[in-house]
């Protein structure tokens, strides 16, 4: 295949990792080509944190470890050169506002992540650096170092190759999995691939039923067997299929033992009330209601979508006079609210995760460059290594540190 060009630097993948990796290369003086198949840089980064792009979080480095489940340790030189603070730096000194929400995640002010990708792919084409809208189908190697990749347009000759193509998740903005073929085709261990941050399923028949009812202002706790894995305050969604929404694709990133362990979900529909109160405001809409029957007393307690669903699993008859209803029957309807069930039988597919779990085995990889310690001139960056994050931003945070990492160590003992 003839050959196109030659270059110093090949980035595969125009990613929040590559388009990192790419531009802090170029600025250095490398020549650099960053291969990217869709017509826009930053496809992916573009719908993140529902379109708002959760860009980092506000944090100190041992918080980061905290909310890293896998080789955590593998990150700690790339965010100790270039972490949280750093990356809120780069964005803000080049002109994208940004601000700290609740759990310390920063979003841009705008509120649209398209500033973000937009911002990156102008530093990109500013930096020097060349786009290409082609795919990489090889990667080149003599010698036990990188020569060059064969795309879709013919032939790169290089010097090195950053593999930044991202993992299995959302494939419609490009993520196809190429780079894990990439690096077994090169001698790399890929570790197995499966989703994370992602929507779960139940066999409960009232999920279906309840599809598209949200609840807002609800703890959502996660147990593993029996011990609980997960419990915070916010949002979530019944669908179809089971659930969805912030709280749940949290949580499931904590369950990663499909198959050899059980999950399940509790639900507290009133976690600002402690049991005895909550009691206490239950007595009194049924003292308001006591002629009523149970499946019209609870209105003011329970959205409308949800009362048969609560009635029926109270195992209250809903023709029950409420001014019958036992105290044990009552305290059943409260344990509903305190701890409404729901049971799980898997997550859903990988390709409607937000992040991939698993990738290329890091052990293969120096931390302190991202250089293959198989290949020379072989890097890799962001979502393609074995490594994923709990959300609040901590995920685009690994992207950043190793793209950034990548591009200012790449052929480094030839530019020193």
């Amino acid at each position: 295949m003839e050959s196109i060009t030659n270059c110093d630097l090949v980035v595969i993948g125009g990613g929040p990792a590559g388009m990192m990796c790419a531009l802090t290369a170029a600025e250095r003086g490398l020549s650099v080509t960053l291969l990217e198949p869709q017509q826009k840089l930053g496809r992916k980064l573009r719908i993140t944190g529902k379109g708002r792009c959760n860009i980092t979080n506000n944090c100190d480095v041992r918080t980061f470890m905290a909310n890293i489940p896998g080789d955590g340790r593998f990150l700690y030189s790339a965010v100790n050169r270039f972490g949280m603070r750093e990356v809120m730096d780069f964005f803000e000194s080049n002109g994208l506002p940004l601000k700290t929400e609740r759990g310390n995640r920063v979003f841009p002010v705008s509120d649209n992540a398209n500033d973000v990708a937009g911002l990156l792919t102008r530093l990109v084409e500013r930096s020097g650096a060349r786009v290409l809208h082609a795919e990489a189908k090889d990667i080149l190697v003599s010698d036990g170092a990188v020569v060059g990749v064969v795309t879709t347009q013919g032939q790169l000759a290089c010097r090195a190759a950053a593999v930044c193509t991202g993992g299995l998740s959302y494939p419609l903005t490009g993520s196809t999995g190429a780079g894990y073929r990439f690096a077994e085709t090169l001698g790399h261990t890929v570790t197995p691939r499966r989703a994370s941050l992602v929507p779960l399923e139940s066999e409960d028949a009232y999920c279906a039923e309840l599809q598209g009812f949200a609840l807002k202002n609800v703890t959502l706790s996660a147990y593993e067997d029996d011990t609980l894995i997960y419990r915070e305050l916010g949002e979530m969604l019944f669908t179809h299929f089971g659930v969805s929404g912030p709280l749940v694709l949290s949580a499931s990133a904590k369950m990663r033992h499909w198959g050899e362990k059980r999950y399940r979900l509790e639900i507290d529909l009133k976690p600002g009330l402690d049991e005895k109160k909550l009691d206490a405001r239950i007595l009194r809409d049924f003292e308001k209601f006591s002629n009523r029957e149970f499946k019209n007393a609870l209105g003011e307690l329970a959205g409308r979508t949800m009362i048969p669903v609560l009635v029926r699993l109270s195992g209250i008859p809903e023709d029950t006079k409420v001014n019958a209803i036992t105290r044990e029957q009552r305290h059943r309807l409260l344990r509903l609210f305190k701890a409404f069930p729901v049971s799980l039988s898997g997550p859903r597919p990988i390709d409607e995760a937000i992040v991939t779990a698993g990738g290329v085995s890091t052990k293969e990889v120096d931390p302190r460059t991202m250089q293959s310690k198989l290949v020379r001139g072989l890097y890799f960056a962001g979502e393609v290594l074995d490594l994923d994050a709990y959300t609040g931003g901590f995920n685009l945070q690994i992207a950043w540190s190793t793209g950034f990492v990548a591009g200012i160590s790449v052929l480094k003992d030839d530019y020193l």
